[in-house]
């Protein structure tokens, strides 16, 4: 992962990948309110180890991973990925196991409970992604982003990566 002065990172990324605010509210307003969560899958196992280390889980800890693209006038702009722990998702924050097509960025940023850690931002190629999308080639690279978030000081991770169609339409 990067950090927000690394070289590498293009500046035309720089302003999507290191905003504080709200992606999902970035995208609504560039898709003029045509923005749509289509949920590709949401099962309780366990995270990679890379996401378990971002959020101290023990090595067999399951948590609730979801996975949905976020579309923009009906294109998949952006694929998010979600960890979310068994023992975040208790009390108030049960109803988190049951978003279905709402935006998991819409409800986190209106929490005022909510922190952010810091951001990560990596460029992934098709030999090392696991992205659902069909247009990849050799020299394809995805610009996305991780954080750990809290809500009632519980973690959960977030990762958010661009899809070509994205990058096309948008930059």
């Amino acid at each position: 992962m990067l950090s927000q002065t690394d070289y590498r990172v293009p500046k035309l990324w720089q302003e999507w990948l290191f905003d504080s605010g709200s992606l999902t509210q970035r995208l609504m307003d560039a898709s003029y309110g045509d923005l749509t969560v289509n949920v590709i899958n949401q099962k309780f196992k366990v995270p990679s180890l890379s996401e378990r280390h971002a959020l101290g889980l023990p090595d067999r800890q399951k948590a609730m991973v979801r996975e949905v693209l976020l579309c923009g006038v009906g294109r998949p702009w952006v694929f998010a990925r979600s960890v979310l722990p068994l023992s975040t998702l208790s009390g108030r924050l049960r109803q988190l196991r049951h978003l279905d097509n709402q935006p998991l960025g819409a409800l986190l940023f209106k929490d005022p409970t909510m922190t952010r850690g810091p951001v990560e931002v990596a460029c992934v190629n098709s030999a090392n992604n696991k992205l659902p999308c069909r247009t990849l080639t050799a020299d394809s690279c995805f610009w996305g982003r991780r954080s750990v978030f809290r809500l009632d000081k519980k973690p959960l991770l977030v990762a958010e990566f661009f899809l070509p169609s994205f990058n096309t339409e948008r930059l």
